[in-house]
Parts: structure tokens; C-alpha cells; sequence
């Protein structure tokens, strides 16, 4: 993959946006990684400033409103919302971002945006929009790090609306729990090993960690709405000691399955039928 000509751009001239402590500056003495990610984000806006084509720039995740959780293995992840009619010229050039530091390797993962290494090592994943735009999509609250004059504050908060949806009930998320071991399982006996471990130490997993605050007081830790299993040491350090035995890899679907059984039933009520269903499944594994 060819990436573009800006991700190779390259310049010993020192920008207007470097700062003395700036890692991109031609320094032997690299700041701490969290005290470079916050720099990068305010040059980030300092940059998105001087183009005179953007509205502002919106901190998310641990550089947002969950800034307790940055350290040194934080990425950023932000929004730039900008002028109406400026967005493709944001994405089809992203000078406003190697003009701070050279880019070493990006891609367009969605139509708004990129994920993108800088050559530092500090790695952004960011969409770009439009006012209009951002007031239509669903978001986690975010923390205003630059805005221009007359942009509200209120920007870097999603519409009520918006807001991601309630959680599934709990019948629901233990039906999906056993259903996809059931049905991991015959595929595991087709042979169809990757499909069975996604299902079953995948997508079984996940809704069983959406079911962990029904047995398990949450520990003090910000909840990801769209990605639950983020954080779920923290929050559920007792359950969290089982987690392994719920992903055993590639060979190993019977075996995780039948953690994930155990587990369950000593939570809830599991019907017999599909219980006996599952363990017969099981049992070539066991042989």
C-alpha cells in the first residue's frame, strides 16, 4: 500500500506549532508519553486554528472527560469539526497534521477519518465533520480542547437523543451467551474452528461481560458505552480471574465452552435442554 505523499514529508525547517518540549523537535531528551500526548493535542488545535477553516477540536476517551485514565499506553482520539464545505479538504490532505510532526503511516478507516502513527510513535485515531454533522451521530461526551470564537462548549457533548441505547435486558443477553456456544460448538464438530472460537470466545464473551454488573458489584472505573469489555479487569476483578479459562484458543472452543457454562450456571438459571445439548457437544473434547 502506497501511502500518500504527506505521510512521507519530512522537513529539518522547525514549524510555527513546535513548542521547546516538543518531541518532533530535534530533542535527545523525549518527554514522558502522556506529557506528549497532551502537548501533540493542543498543537493539534493550534494547527486546526491557523487554518482559519475549522470550528474546533473535541478530546475523547482518556484525552476527553476521562483524562484520569491517560499514561503511556494512550493513544488520541479526537474530532475535528470544521467549516461547512472544508471536510474533504481536511481528509484529502493532512498537512494541519504532518506540519507538527511527519506522519509515518496511516489509512483511512472510515469515510470521516484516519487512524494515524506519527513518526514519534504517538498514534490518533480521528474523523473529521461538520457542525451539522456531528450534531447527528451518537457519541461518548468529549472535552473541548480549542474552539473558535462563538463555538459553544456544548459542541463536545452528544445530542440527549443521541445517546447510546440502553443496555440489552438480561434474558436476552443469556440467551445470546448459550446460542452461540450451542451453535460455536457444531461448528467446531464441521471442523469450522476459527468461526467456533469467534462465536464462542468472541461474540460469547462479549455479551457475557454486558452480564458481569448482574453478579458483581463494578469497581470504580469509567464504562465504555460502546466497547463493554474495555476496562473489565478494573471493573470486575472477581470475575475477571475466570476470564482466561473463557478464551482458550484456537484448539480449545470445548474447553472454553464449558468454562463459560460453569460460569453461568452458577449465576443463573440455565435451561436443562440446552444445557444437555451444549455438554454433548462438549464431550468428544473430553474423551
Amino acid at each position: 500500500m502506497r501511502l500518500p505523499a504527506y505521510a512521507l514529508e519530512k522537513s529539518d525547517k522547525p514549524s510555527a506549532l513546535d513548542t521547546p518540549k516538543d518531541v518532533c523537535a530535534k530533542s535527545h531528551r523525549p518527554m514522558p508519553k502522556r506529557d506528549s500526548l497532551i502537548t501533540r493535542l493542543r498543537n493539534i488545535g493550534t494547527s486546526l486554528e491557523q487554518s482559519k477553516k475549522a470550528l474546533a477540536l473535541i478530546g475523547l476517551g482518556s484525552v476527553g472527560v476521562e483524562s484520569q485514565r491517560l499514561d503511556d499506553f494512550s493513544d488520541l482520539d479526537f474530532f475535528a469539526v470544521v467549516q461547512t464545505g472544508a471536510k474533504a479538504e481536511f481528509l484529502g490532505s493532512l498537512s494541519w497534521l504532518s506540519a507538527i510532526c511527519p506522519i509515518a503511516y496511516c489509512f483511512r478507516n472510515t469515510p470521516d477519518g484516519y487512524k494515524l502513527l506519527f513518526a514519534d510513535g504517538i498514534f490518533c485515531e480521528f474523523a473529521v465533520f461538520e457542525e451539522r454533522e456531528l450534531r447527528q451521530i451518537p457519541f461518548s461526551p468529549g472535552r473541548m480542547i480549542w474552539r473558535k470564537d462563538g463555538v459553544p462548549e456544548t459542541l463536545a457533548q452528544p445530542e440527549p437523543a443521541r445517546n447510546p441505547q440502553g443496555r440489552p435486558s438480561e434474558e436476552w443477553l443469556l440467551g445470546e451467551v448459550l446460542t452461540n456456544l450451542y451453535v460455536g460448538l457444531n461448528r467446531f464438530r464441521r471442523g469450522e474452528k476459527l468461526s467456533a472460537m469467534r462465536l464462542i470466545q468472541g461474540h460469547a464473551v462479549d455479551r457475557l461481560v454486558e452480564l458481569l454488573d448482574t453478579i458483581e458489584p463494578a469497581a470504580p472505573s469509567s464504562r465504555d458505552a460502546f466497547v463493554p469489555e474495555r476496562r473489565c479487569e478494573e471493573r470486575f476483578p472477581f470475575a475477571a480471574r475466570e476470564l482466561g479459562s473463557f478464551a482458550q484458543g484456537y484448539q480449545k472452543s470445548p474447553e472454553s465452552a464449558l468454562a463459560i457454562l460453569a460460569f453461568l450456571e452458577r449465576h443463573f438459571q440455565i435451561n436443562l435442554f440446552l444445557k444437555q445439548a451444549i455438554l454433548d457437544l462438549c464431550a468428544p473434547a473430553q474423551t
